[in-house]
């Protein structure tokens, strides 16, 4: 019986959680199509979303350029990410401990502590601020989130697969590309997807890094926003919404379909 009523007790907290998380979210959507710029409900339109499409050049050229930022950070965090933690945890390397912790330390930091670090860095080295340094700086706080994830799903790994391969005579690259990385694969598109996020989401340290010119999605809408909330924001947070759902369920499909073949 007490079981039961915990377990009642333990859905009802989830489904209010949900509840407080996704009502913002459809008031968002709710209000996206509505004709007035106030909270004030005057009726269903299109022209916010209009607005969006064809007459909003500045922002679809700071959403083009975090989502190449995002994307091409999003990659080469993941590979460094991903081969650093292979690396780590199959082969005995001196100072393994504190290459960790290091490794660990920026997911510990403020982002503001990154942002101002990063950009003290690169006025030392007389790199010029732009997008380059954006792309920098998302890298580097990228590597520790794909480090974790895929350290994770080592730690589940069946170490007898590696040595019935050894013994069956497979090199070290083939282990790597033909075990170890598919394997590891769920996890590296985890690592790949949160990446992305982070990047395109990303405000305080873009903030610092950012130069002339360099105006990525965030940096544009915080621009916006000082004025008060314009309906086309809410628009574009409805797209990335629809957008980020059809891509979980894309990447979910996709990964059936290469694994249950």
């Amino acid at each position: 019986m007490h079981n039961s009523k915990r377990g009642l007790y333990s859905t009802s907290l989830f489904i209010f959680t949900l509840i407080f998380f996704y009502t913002p979210l459809l008031v968002l959507t709710f209000f996206s199509f509505n004709a007035s710029k106030t909270m004030v409900w005057q009726g269903f339109s299109w022209q916010w979303y209009q607005q969006l499409f064809l007459d909003s050049p500045n922002l679809w050229d700071a959403f083009s350029k975090s989502l190449i930022i995002a994307i091409s950070s999003a990659t080469v965090s993941t590979i460094i990410g991903t081969l650093g933690a292979i690396g780590l945890y199959w082969y005995s390397i001196k100072f393994k401990k504190t290459i960790n912790l290091i490794a660990f330390l920026p997911l510990l930091l403020p982002e503001i502590i990154l942002g101002v670090s990063l950009l003290i860095f690169f006025a030392g080295i007389g790199l010029k601020l732009g997008l380059f340094t954006i792309f920098l700086a998302h890298t580097t706080f990228n590597i520790p989130y794909v480090f974790l994830i895929i350290m994770s799903r080592l730690d589940e790994f069946d170490n007898s697969i590696i040595e019935a391969a050894h013994d069956l005579g497979a090199k070290e690259l083939d282990v790597l590309f033909k075990i170890i990385l598919p394997m590891c694969f769920p996890a590296i598109m985890a690592g790949f997807l949160i990446s992305v996020t982070l990047s395109l989401e990303d405000f305080v340290i873009t903030f610092f890094v950012a130069g002339p010119g360099a105006t990525t999605l965030p940096l544009y809408i915080y621009s916006m926003i000082r004025f008060g909330v314009s309906p086309i924001i809410n628009c574009l947070s409805v797209i990335l919404i629809v957008g980020s759902i059809l891509l979980a369920i894309s990447t979910v499909k996709f990964y059936k379909y290469l694994f249950q073949k």
